[in-house]
């Protein structure tokens, strides 16, 4: 699956890259995600072995190196990608823990539908976020239907079709992007995009709440 990704970056286009995306490219942003996905593949087959499919380990590790992109600076004394793998890793790791959870009785881990086996999902093991950090900043935190609320206002109806079905929400059953890609008549490729970039706008405002 990993030689369908782009070709990695090399040390100097990276660089290139980086001071682009630190300039405010927002392009240069997109290229750094898109020429390390064959990174996330690289590290995602590492854990095939568990019920998640390929499919949704490459998504979760892609908020991973989405995560790394956003916080990575040029003070940093390892390339982006040394970084990048680090937090994709602990991104899959977190997300695999958590689905693993019992339902905890706070609001922010409400269930929001259930994955392929029946267990309970939440919006935490959607964007990776660890529960025991976001109860320690409960406060500054907002409350499940402010997640439906960034949902609905900052996604297209495509894009919010394909989270919907892809996740299960508003109690639906969720579906393997394949799946998705059939009722939409449209690539898996095409939904994997979708999905990483309506993921990344959900990601990025909730941590700006």
């Amino acid at each position: 699956m990993s030689d369908s990704f782009p070709k990695p970056l090399s040390e100097k286009e990276e660089q290139t890259y980086l001071a682009l995306y630190f300039a405010g490219d927002p392009e240069a942003k997109n290229i750094l995600i898109e020429r390390n996905l064959r990174l996330v593949a690289h590290i995602a087959k590492k854990y095939n072995a568990t019920n998640c499919s390929p499919d949704d380990l490459i998504s979760i590790g892609t908020i991973g190196l989405i995560k790394a992109i956003n916080t990575y600076s040029a003070a940093k004394s390892v390339r982006l990608a040394t970084y990048a793998s680090k937090c994709v890793e602990n991104e899959i790791l977190m997300f695999l823990r958590s689905s693993k959870k019992t339902k905890a009785e706070i609001s922010l881990n409400e269930p929001l539908g259930t994955d392929k086996d029946g267990n309970e999902i939440s919006f935490n093991d959607i964007l990776g976020s660890d529960p025991d950090a976001v109860l320690n900043d409960i406060s500054l935190k907002i409350q499940i239907k402010s997640l439906y609320d960034l949902i609905e206002k900052k996604l297209n109806e495509r894009e919010k079709s394909v989270v919907i079905n892809r996740y299960g929400l508003y109690g639906r059953v969720p579906k393997t992007q394949r799946e998705v890609a059939a009722d939409l008549g449209i690539s898996r490729s095409y939904v994997s995009r979708i999905e990483k970039k309506a993921l990344e706008k959900l990601s990025e405002d909730l941590h700006k709440l």
